[in-house]
């Protein structure tokens, strides 16, 4: 599939972009189901608000009529968006009149292992911190530094995805997904309000538990309260949800709740 920058097919990108100097930007990764764009509400909104946050000029109409002509073209895999800045000249300011830049990238649909699903993963414990930095928690940003040194740190086939912790020692996220844990029927997953990426499915998966009557809590969690979790499992919203069998030498069962939002998420993905 080709890529498109500002709505035209393209392959390079200027050597002026903020987004390469500086990692100036923000991206969404949404699935492509029979040419229609998954979770794209929640996608969106995530979106206008690290646009917020950074002082974006987007044209969102242009933005929406390439989304949709562009998911209609590839049909079926993974889009992935980015809005940088746009280009300036040398230095950290920035004009105010930057008009930001789209950029879109299809991918065939992701293959993973059938066993994450069903018989659920291995994380690896990540010696690499999150830094605590609030304006911006929560924001897909394109500065994923912390998450490629985390990435480096296992190469092995045992592990499907890193567990990260932040600075101060708080569970937080997995490298490229966010995590639950399950206590006494209460579904827990951390604040990220200090760090982390607010992912679209954990966003859905929230909403829908307490439309079921299943109890919630964002908190700050301890690495011993994750060790005594009855269930543990990741999601994001490219596969759904993956069952934690373990952390180092702590084991997990997969237990009904995991399975009850794992389902959900199924058909929220095949929509």
């Amino acid at each position: 599939m080709e890529s498109w920058v500002d709505g035209q097919t393209a392959d390079v990108l200027s050597l002026k972009d903020r987004g390469l100097a500086y990692g100036d930007g923000v991206f969404e990764t949404i699935a492509v189901r029979d040419g229609k764009l998954v979770l794209l509400e929640r996608h969106l909104q995530r979106l206008a608000l690290g646009c917020q946050r950074l002082a974006f000029n987007l044209d969102w109409t242009l933005l929406n009529d390439e989304l949709q002509a562009y998911a209609q073209q590839l049909g079926e895999g993974v889009m992935k968006l980015i809005v940088t800045r746009g280009d300036s000249q040398r230095g950290y300011a920035a004009s105010p009149l930057a008009q930001a830049r789209r950029i879109l990238q299809g991918s065939p649909p992701a293959a993973y292992p059938a066993a994450h699903v069903e018989q659920g993963i291995q994380l690896f414990p990540c010696a690499t911190r999150l830094c605590e930095q609030p304006l911006l928690a929560g924001l897909k940003h394109l500065n994923r530094l912390e998450q490629v040194l985390a990435r480096a740190e296992w190469s092995d086939t045992e592990h499907a995805e890193g567990l990260m912790l932040d600075t101060s020692g708080r569970v937080i996220e997995g490298v490229f997904s966010n995590l639950f844990l399950v206590r006494d029927g209460v579904l827990f997953t951390a604040d990220l309000s200090r760090c982390g990426v607010a992912g679209v499915m954990r966003a859905e998966l929230l909403f829908q538990a307490k439309s079921q009557g299943i109890a919630t809590q964002i908190t700050d969690i301890r690495l011993e309260q994750l060790h005594q979790a009855d269930e543990v499992f990741v999601c994001n919203s490219v596969y759904g949800v993956w069952p934690v069998r373990g952390c180092g030498s702590t084991r997990w069962s997969v237990g009904p709740l995991t399975r009850k939002l794992q389902s959900l998420a199924r058909t929220l993905l095949d929509a």
